[in-house]
């Protein structure tokens, strides 16, 4: 993490001068002070948004009007998601109503649900924790059987998550019982790559030892960056392709 960002301290905002106003303001103040050097990236919209107390559209003003000041260069448009056989998944709904709308005629059969240990994944996520509820699921096509998806999500063990190995998944879906325990995703990142099938997966997949899938990493968090969920995920390449749009 950078200095900025260790050192940046909530702001109180007054009435008179508009609020995207203020918040470029402080922000110029920043730069040109040095506290935010060269290189440096900004607080996310979250953190802006907890920072100046103020909703998400204020803030987009404000980095709009920082911008055209001429101090900070802003991407926009730019997104990717996956896709179904060219149909566009839409995750956020949950990945099993999501495949059903993208056209996927798919069985899902459960793996694993219990309670792991897993210092090296606390570690990468930030957390002190190291105790994780471990869900793998496989995917099938229910037609004749063929592999569609491996998905292993971690979720961090909390209170609210506590009782999840004992009743189950509620609904059968992952999506519903974080939303059920009030775990909202907020926002997060994915990587997606290429990997060739080990003889553990080519075996749950009924595939070659060797074949290549689509391997993504998606780690899910909520509005206060509270990691909720880690999730790898093998993708049979003759169904799922990454689409970027920008």
């Amino acid at each position: 993490m950078n200095r900025y960002l260790n050192e940046a301290r909530s702001v109180q905002l007054f009435p008179g001068t508009g609020k995207p106003e203020q918040i470029a303001t402080v922000l110029e103040h920043e730069i040109r002070s040095g506290v935010l050097g060269f290189g440096d990236r900004l607080q996310s919209e979250n953190e802006l948004v907890q920072r100046f107390s103020v909703s998400r559209n204020t803030v987009r003003k404000g980095l709009e009007e920082l911008s055209s000041r001429g101090l900070i260069t802003t991407k926009v448009g730019i997104g990717s998601f996956v896709t179904f056989d060219g149909n566009p998944v839409d995750d956020s709904i949950g990945w099993s109503r999501a495949l059903a709308n993208a056209g996927a005629n798919a069985e899902t059969r459960t793996l694993r649900l219990e309670v792991i240990e897993d210092p090296d994944l606390a570690a990468l996520l930030g957390i002190e924790n190291p105790f994780f509820i471990a869900v793998d699921r496989v995917r099938t096509n229910a037609s004749d059987g063929h592999a569609i998806s491996i998905e292993r999500s971690r979720l961090p063990l909390s209170p609210e998550l506590e009782d999840v190995p004992l009743r189950g998944l509620r609904e059968g879906s992952l999506h519903q019982t974080l939303r059920g325990a009030g775990l909202i995703p907020d926002h997060g990142e994915e990587w997606v790559g290429i990997e060739m099938l080990n003889p553990e997966d080519a075996a749950i997949l009924g595939c070659p030892q060797g074949t290549p899938f689509l391997r993504g990493r998606r780690l899910t968090r909520a509005a206060d960056d509270r990691p909720i969920e880690y999730v790898t995920s093998l993708l049979n390449p003759a169904h799922f392709a990454l689409h970027m749009r920008f």
